[in-house]
């Protein structure tokens, strides 16, 4: 009997959908990168699942911050089960447990120790004795606080005699490594990973005798941590052995397309992040859909089901953490879900945290067949390779997480079909999402008196609906993209497109203010970062200002409110998601005055009026004085590269005063009022004019007005062109470009002349700079080679070293929107 099923529109061949639900084709535009990894859910910087690996199957799906948050899908054809999508987690059993499982002793100093510390038998007179695991107070399992500058820890321990595989797991936050019996197994550099399984040389290890685990971890800024353990296999095996051969996989501005072959049989599976700028409600509604078709290969029927799991992992921040799995039903739409058992709300800040109050969602297609239940890790997956079913499952269930964890399970039974399909829905109702300044605030879909069921309900009857607005969506983004920088340029928009969004949380004030309130990834998780707006600002002056106008409204409360009173601009409003106020340790008085006053007359531009600068220029008039007095040679303070360091006389920080002070005169201009206009264009182009002298150095401009050979990228330039202000003589920047092509590596133009790292969304911004494509290609394609090639498994860094593509710091953060300046030059 041949079925068709729900048909699932987009997946019935990757490159072709039916616009809807008509007979006409409309042909999907997608790109085929190797990408550093693969976005599959992005909802907000809490609920997020990427691939970080070459096939769907290669490695468990994980969460931005590389803790695993696992899905797991397989494919069952004429009895066979071929899994197509993520990797079982078989438990590890501990021998030298961690914090979280185990308190354990060791040796530790917070001062630089005598060469050999990290050897057995070292004295260790003069350290203290304290339990694992080492940072922050709030961080999980922590028993002895350290919260800054450095640590060397020390843990002794016997060993058994073991025969089996040994894995050495480890947590840290920075720069980190580690010793077995004094041979260095562990360098990170600087980073910061959590829950790491690293195998083990089981020779290290003084089997039966006495050892010694030495580590040593530096904290940069922000949290600190040391945890490790070591562990071995457990008697339970894989269940799903066998994998589909991927043999595709696609990406556009809203969707990862894979393609695989399981036997006689075809398999697409599409995950759509349906975050379309022009429709508020449909970007805050936190549902994302997984569609699937089948496709005989013979042209004969064949018995298919398909099989997805999902994790209690997506409701926790850590595996210590009790939850709850039970069912429901929202309308047509039967779902289950999971959350944690003490939802703590709005209980956690930091970096590399995930939430763990609300709930996450499991849910089927309206009027699906398929079948959903709630069973334990290895016997639903067990049950479903013997009969293509997952039963009636389990009742509501509570537990940590371990190898009996009770997880939620999908089935549906298509049929002997020549083709089929169907959808499913993932979704987190996180109750309330922010607090901001004491008022704790729901998401933008809730505020109107939403429930999540309701939303779930809808998001299941608008599906073919919201599919077909994305597949056009992405190719206008796609064609425009081209057109403005080239293929290279599209793939890294379509890349950036839902990292930058989904780094993001969209919600209103008491007022109505639109709040769209960044998270600062993998940094230090400030919330609302004015150094991150600014370069991540363009994707958001393209498609939809007001969201712009979310990001800088907190900024503009926080001064006009008279809890910041200082002469210019804050840098973030807390730690996410609690803004209450600044959290960063320094000010940065030039870098941030002037992001908000150029983007403030950049949404002016956009939206062909001044009125948002109207309601704000009183505060906008003190942080264009503080450029006036203080930008044309800043002194020793940070800038948004505050990984640099501090230094004064940043040539490049100076160019972004100027262009502040000029913004503000075009603002001033377009609100009439022509005589501070004429002072201030007056002003910047005098600023303009010393710089220029101030600057020189040859055949191109220096890094800080006092030192001569040295060099800078002069980004910040791009608003000069872009805003046509015509502050700058045109040669600075013909000088400039030519010189930057003699100075860049195999991956991309440093940042400047100190160090060989770069930041991509600023070699974007000065390839925009250049004249015409073919000179702003060659700043593009080795970012882009940068991408494709980088060994580093992570949603896309921004920070990283260009002789040889290796990730310095930072992933998955919003400031690659950046890359869609070029799209700002109409």
């Amino acid at each position: 009997m041949k079925r068709m099923k729900q048909l699932s529109l987009s997946l019935i061949c990757a490159m072709i959908l039916l616009s809807n639900c008509a007979e006409k084709k409309v042909e999907h535009l997608t790109t085929s990168l190797r990408a550093p990894a693969y976005p599959l859910i992005t909802i907000d910087p809490y609920t997020s699942l990427w691939s970080m690996s070459d096939n769907l199957y290669d490695t468990p799906t994980k969460h931005w911050t590389g803790k695993n948050q696992s899905m797991i899908g397989a494919v069952r054809v004429d009895g066979q089960v071929y899994r197509f999508m993520g990797k079982e987690e078989v438990p590890l059993e501990s021998v030298i447990p961690m914090a979280g499982e185990e308190n354990w002793t060791g040796q530790y100093t917070f001062s630089e120790p005598k060469e050999g510390w990290e050897q057995a038998g070292f004295d260790t007179k003069g350290w203290s004795e304290g339990q694992g695991a080492f940072g922050y107070d709030h961080m999980k399992s922590v028993k002895t606080i350290w919260e800054d500058n450095e640590i060397w820890v020390r843990r002794e321990f016997d060993f058994p005699e073991t025969n089996t595989p040994l894995y050495l797991i480890f947590s840290h936050d920075d720069d980190f490594e580690l010793y077995i019996n004094g041979t260095q197994v562990v360098n990170t550099g600087n980073a910061a990973r959590f829950d790491v399984v690293q195998e083990i040389d089981a020779s290290l290890i003084n089997q039966g005798g006495k050892n010694v685990i030495a580590a040593h971890c530096l904290d940069r800024q922000g949290w600190a941590y040391v945890d490790f353990g070591i562990y071995t296999e457990s008697d339970l095996k894989e269940v799903f052995t066998q994998t589909a051969k991927q043999t595709g996989v696609s990406l556009s501005a809203t969707q990862t397309i894979y393609s695989f072959n399981a036997g006689p049989v075809n398999l697409d599976v599409s995950f759509t992040s349906p975050l379309l700028m022009d429709d508020l409600n449909l970007l805050s509604r936190p549902v994302n859909y997984i569609d699937y078709s089948v496709a005989s290969t013979d042209g004969k029927e064949h018995e298919v089901q398909v099989f997805f799991e999902m994790s209690p992992q997506f409701a926790v921040n850590d595996e210590s953490q009790e939850v709850s799995v039970e069912s429901g039903s929202a309308g047509e739409v039967l779902f289950l879900r999971t959350g944690t058992t003490s939802q703590n709300i709005l209980g956690k800040k930091g970096d590399n945290v995930r939430i763990d109050w609300g709930y996450a969602y499991l849910a089927g297609a309206p009027k699906t067949n398929g079948n959903l239940a709630i069973s334990k890790y290895f016997d639903g997956k067990s049950q479903f390779a013997r009969s293509g079913d997952v039963g009636n499952g389990l009742s509501t269930q509570k537990s940590k997480i371990t190898a009996n964890t009770p997880v939620m399970t999908y089935a549906d039974d298509l049929g002997s079909v020549d083709q089929g399909s169907g959808f499913l829905m993932l979704g987190y109702d996180d109750l309330y999402a922010i607090q901001y300044f004491d008022n704790n605030l729901k998401a933008w879909w809730a505020q109107d008196g939403s429930t999540f069921s309701e939303e779930l309900t809808d998001a299941g009857k608008s599906h073919d609906k919201v599919i077909s607005k994305c597949v056009n969506f992405d190719n206008e983004m796609w064609n425009e993209a081209v057109t403005a920088g080239g293929k290279a340029y599209a793939d890294l928009c379509v890349l950036a497109y839902r990292q930058s969004i989904a780094a993001h949380k969209l919600t209103k004030d008491k007022d109505g203010n639109i709040l769209f309130l960044s998270k600062e990834n993998f940094s230090n998780g400030s919330i609302g970062t004015v150094d991150v707006t600014y370069p991540s600002a363009p994707l958001f002056l393209k498609y939809n200002p007001d969201l712009l106008k979310g990001m800088l409204n907190p900024i503009f409360y926080y001064s006009e409110s008279g809890k910041w009173t200082k002469p210019f601009a804050a840098h973030d409003v807390g730690t996410y998601p609690l803004a209450n106020g600044q959290t960063y340790g320094g000010d940065m008085p030039v870098e941030e005055s002037g992001n908000m006053i150029i983007l403030t007359a950049a949404i002016a531009e956009m939206e062909g009026n001044a009125n948002y600068a109207k309601d704000h220029w009183e505060v906008l008039t003190v942080w264009a004085n503080y450029l006036l007095e203080n930008g044309l040679d800043p002194e020793n303070q940070l800038c948004t590269d505050d990984f640099a360091g501090h230094f004064a006389h940043n040539a490049n920080l100076s160019i972004k005063a100027i262009m502040g002070i000029a913004s503000y005169g075009r603002l001033a201009e377009m609100l009439g009022k022509p005589e501070i206009s004429e002072k201030y264009t007056a002003e910047a182009r005098k600023m303009a004019s010393e710089w220029e002298k101030m600057a020189a150095d040859g055949d191109h401009y220096k890094l800080t007005f006092d030192k001569e050979g040295t060099w800078s990228q002069k980004y910040n330039l791009v608003w000069d062109k872009l805003l046509g202000y015509e502050i700058f003589p045109e040669e600075i920047v013909k000088k400039e470009i030519p010189y930057y092509l003699t100075v860049q590596n195999d991956f991309g133009l440093p940042l400047d002349n100190r160090r060989t790292y770069t930041k991509s969304d600023w070699i974007v911004w000065t390839a925009t700079l250049a004249d015409n494509k073919e000179t702003f290609q060659k700043f593009i394609n080795p970012v882009h080679d940068y991408v494709t090639t980088t060994p580093d498994r992570v949603p896309m860094s921004d920070w990283y070293e260009t002789p040889d593509a290796e990730q310095v710091g930072f992933q998955a953060r919003s400031v690659v929107g950046g890359y869609f300046i070029k799209m700002l030059e109409k």
